[in-house]
């Protein structure tokens, strides 16, 4: 029998990095049914071989709130998730602030679920002179409880087999002191918690002057309202300068991956449609997105680092203080925050704005936030426009965050001043205790959004990268005369001068796929739309891929790569994935990728509403197409007009 425990806890607990210490890799995101709020369910196993799944619910400071996470955990507890009530409860509480954590363990345990109690992060406790008593806290909670760190996984392995112990023998212990019947933050709770920590503490806690006092400057820094901003800028561009280091060996070897098996398949088929499809349509479609995997992964891995560390928090706090500025509230941070992954969980996660204007804000300006979907465009882009200058690149990519950022702020500012008139409320966030980040967690979380990618490159990106093969293969054009010629040329020089007939055979190929471009279904479209995009330096191949952009945005390195054709230069050199994307040319033999029209691109990708499925979301929020639609036209003209600017500053 598989047992179900629901795990819970405050922000900030340690609550996700002892799920994955627990379940690792096997576990998967869900949604509660009617509820935008996601949470983790995993499996783990104990050292007798019992078997648990583990539904690792979202931090909240009380059940009642009236906020969707608050109800997501209340539904778990009462049996409205999956198959009925949990067969146990794991409350995760955090040492170093034991005396608030104890009062939400209190309402918890009211619940009358069979439950277990894990003290988390007691290495760093002791450090501070802070000693849990698991048999006192037994005794006066009633429940089982375990001291552990989940960064060590110290605890944890008895930790499960109490789990499991629990929730077979559901019978628990009366606490020696009766629970509050009061939620927390009320003087009962308040006083049950004060009583219960002096008892199971083996003394108080006794911080070190010379630790606190480190903390203490690094907080006046990083919250600094300028120097906070500085210093937020910096990391970031030292992330995204590292990035561009460290994925540069990955990225070498996916492309090679990608380079040996488009090899194997053309030597399985015979030439004609089939390998086409097979090389040029599936394999190097999808390797012209999936390339990117390594810098996304890296991405998610430093940013958790960050996360784990205590510091992003800090980085909240000095970037509130702007937004506020500019009209947005302090609880638009997280929705904001969270668009980097995925504009679509971040608008979803507006719910818990309380004020409709303040919400409706954060929703149109929402998708200006650069997700991860653009990375592969970001990153094909600035390495074009800085090759070989890694800091140069990263700059330029932090550059793009904050041209997004800036964007969504100057657009509140606009809305909050005029059709959306109002005050913003200040926003309210704990800070964590600095900690050593876990590399652990970090990988875990890396991995999971690697398979998000990699998911979607199996679906959309597969499905547009066939389709696109197809608009570009047909219909089939004959040659031209020109290219006739040059393999007549050919045919005459061949046993005299071999090298020469090559290089006009090379030519002659050049040409045909020139015209079988131009006269394709995906040419015809590009140019009866190119016309509207010659402003910003697109061409027929470029206009097509912003189009498909449409429809998810990492599709256009794929699109470039298919319309580019065979993957291979002038004078026959096979090339990879990024330089056949490089190295692709216009019609009339010029660069596809010219310095002003890179940098248009740039800057276009960074302001537009490019994903449809995000506009669904924004209808389904707003409860109207009028907001979708006027946050399209909107967004598209100002990217439009930069880019535009873009182009003439740059030519």
């Amino acid at each position: 029998m598989t047992l179900r425990i629901a795990l819970l806890g405050n922000p900030n607990t340690g609550k996700s990095t002892l799920f994955n210490r627990l379940c690792g890799l096997r576990s998967k995101t869900a949604n509660h049914p009617g509820s935008t709020v996601e949470h983790q369910v995993g499996r783990c196993t104990t050292a007798a071989g019992e078997v648990c799944d583990l539904i690792d619910l979202p931090g909240i400071y009380s059940l009642m709130l009236e906020m969707p996470e608050s109800k997501l955990c209340v539904d778990c507890l009462e049996g409205r998730i999956g198959d009925g009530r949990p067969d146990g409860a794991l409350i995760v509480l955090d040492a170093n602030n034991l005396l608030r954590n104890l009062q939400f363990a209190a309402s918890a345990l009211r619940r009358g679920l069979p439950s277990v109690i894990a003290i988390n992060m007691v290495d760093l406790a002791k450090r501070r002179g802070l000693i849990i008593d698991e048999a006192a806290a037994t005794a006066w909670l009633g429940v089982p409880v375990i001291a552990v760190s989940a960064r060590t996984g110290a605890g944890v392995e008895r930790l499960l087999e109490a789990i499991a112990n629990a929730s077979r023998a559901p019978s628990q212990a009366t606490p020696i002191l009766s629970l509050p019947s009061s939620e927390p933050g009320s003087a009962a709770s308040s006083a049950w918690a004060a009583e219960v920590f002096a008892r199971i503490a083996a003394h108080p806690p006794l911080p070190l002057d010379h630790e606190m006092s480190v903390h203490d400057r690094l907080d006046a820094a990083f919250t600094h309202p300028v120097l906070g901003i500085v210093v937020f800028a910096l990391a970031m561009s030292l992330l995204f300068a590292s990035i561009y280091w460290l994925a540069a060996f990955p990225m070498d070897a996916v492309d090679s991956i990608f380079g040996w098996v488009g090899a194997v398949v053309t030597s399985l088929f015979p030439s004609g449609i089939l390998r086409d499809l097979a090389v040029d349509g599936v394999v190097g479609g999808v390797a012209a997105t999936v390339v990117f995997l390594p810098q996304i992964v890296l991405l998610f891995f430093l940013l958790a680092l960050l996360e784990d560390s205590g510091y992003l928090a800090r980085a909240a706090f000095a970037v509130d203080r702007v937004m506020r500025r500019f009209g947005l509230p302090g609880q638009a941070f997280m929705p904001l925050l969270s668009s980097h992954a995925c504009a679509l969980p971040g608008i979803m996660a507006t719910r818990l704005i309380p004020d409709a204007r303040e919400r409706l804000t954060t929703i149109l300006v929402a998708p200006f936030m650069s997700c991860s979907a653009r990375v592969p465009v970001y990153a094909l882009l600035t390495g074009l426009l800085f090759a070989g200058r890694p800091i140069a690149a990263g700059i330029a990519f932090t550059a793009c965050y904050v041209l997004g950022a800036v964007a969504a702020l100057a657009t509140a500012a606009i809305l909050r001043n005029s059709i959306l008139r109002g005050p913003s409320a200040p926003m309210m966030l704990e800070l964590p205790d600095y900690r050593l980040p876990s590399l652990r967690t970090a990988a875990f979380v890396a991995i999971d959004r690697g398979f998000v990618f990699l998911k979607s490159a199996g679906s959309v990106i597969l499905a547009i990268a066939v389709v696109m093969w197809w608009l570009s293969a047909y219909p089939k054009v004959a040659p031209s005369s020109e290219s006739s010629t040059l393999r007549a040329r050919a045919e005459m020089i061949e046993t005299t001068a071999p090298a020469q007939a090559t290089a006009l055979i090379a030519n002659a190929d050049r040409l045909d796929e020139r015209t079988q471009q131009a006269g394709s279904f995906a040419g015809q479209l590009g140019a009866i739309c190119q016309p509207a995009f010659a402003p910003i330096g697109l061409d027929q191949q470029l206009t097509v891929a912003v189009f498909t952009s449409f429809l998810a945005r990492e599709v256009f390195t794929t699109t470039v790569f298919v319309l580019a054709g065979a993957g291979h230069s002038a004078d026959g050199e096979e090339l990879g994935t990024l330089d056949t994307v490089r190295r692709a040319t216009r019609t009339d033999g010029q660069a596809l990728f010219n310095i002003p029209t890179a940098a248009s691109l740039l800057v276009f990708f960074v302001l537009a509403m490019q994903c449809l499925p995000t506009l669904v979301v924004v209808r389904r929020e707003t409860g109207s197409w009028r907001w979708p639609l006027a946050q399209f036209v909107y967004m598209s003209g100002v990217a439009y007009g930069a880019a535009w600017l873009t182009y003439r500053w740059m030519s």
